[in-house]
């Protein structure tokens, strides 16, 4: 990241976007570094965002450089973790089995999601799917409008096949609103917004359509 230049940090991992400072709100923050709770005692800390590849000697000497944390001692210091993951699209059916194996079914992160919401949700879908097929019954998918439709798809390849050209790659990603069916606005309002409303107004139709057609799924589930 560092490589991309100088103000790259601070638009990701130190990005100070969100957070105001108790005792003076006035005041922004340039960057930041962001200490997460690690244990009940409050002793131990964890550096968000902070995975590097730098040599263990030259992570302590920059970290002490931050205001706060000259005198800190560091029990375990950064490193980059493999997110291991499927090529699901190929190798994943529509509700998680491996087509080889079908009595083999995948949830969270390995079917290649990111996030912790996004783990959990596909793991409830496949918890679902599982009952549905114990029970000898089609498991409903989710609308493609939804997030777990959305995410669901992107991850069983429906993302593939609207790709016109380009060489094809499966990657793991959070939920997004790339990954939603377009949305038309509505054409009146469009034409009394900026282009910044406009945005607003698509997401917030996206949104909209996405909890709405969730609840429809939802309740025609329950009612089988």
């Amino acid at each position: 990241m560092a490589e991309r230049g100088l103000e790259t940090l601070r638009y990701g991992p130190m990005k100070p976007i969100g957070l105001t400072n108790a005792h003076n709100p006035t005041v922004k923050p340039y960057a930041v570094v962001q200490l997460r709770q690690d244990n009940t005692l409050g002793t131990l800390y964890n550096m968000v965002g902070f995975q590097t590849k730098l040599k263990y000697g030259e992570q302590i000497r920059i970290f002490r450089t931050i205001p706060g944390l000259e005198k800190a001692e560091f029990t375990r210091l950064g490193g980059l973790h493999r997110n291991t993951y499927l090529n699901s699209p190929i190798i994943l059916d529509k509700s998680l089995r491996l087509k080889q194996r079908p009595q083999l079914r995948f949830a969270g992160q390995i079917t290649g999601c990111e996030g912790y919401v996004e783990s959990s949700a596909i793991g409830l879908l496949a918890g679902r799917f599982a009952v549905a097929e114990y029970k000898n019954t089609c498991p409903s998918l989710p609308p493609k409008t939804t997030a777990f439709g959305a995410l669901l798809n992107h991850i069983t390849g429906g993302h593939i096949a609207t790709q016109e050209t380009g060489k094809q790659s499966f990657q793991p990603m959070n939920i997004n609103f790339g990954l939603f069916p377009p949305i038309d606005c509505v054409h009146h309002l469009e034409k009394r917004l900026s282009s910044k409303e406009k945005k607003l107004a698509k997401k917030q139709a996206i949104i909209t359509r996405a909890l709405n057609d969730c609840i429809q799924w939802l309740t025609h589930e329950e009612s089988k």
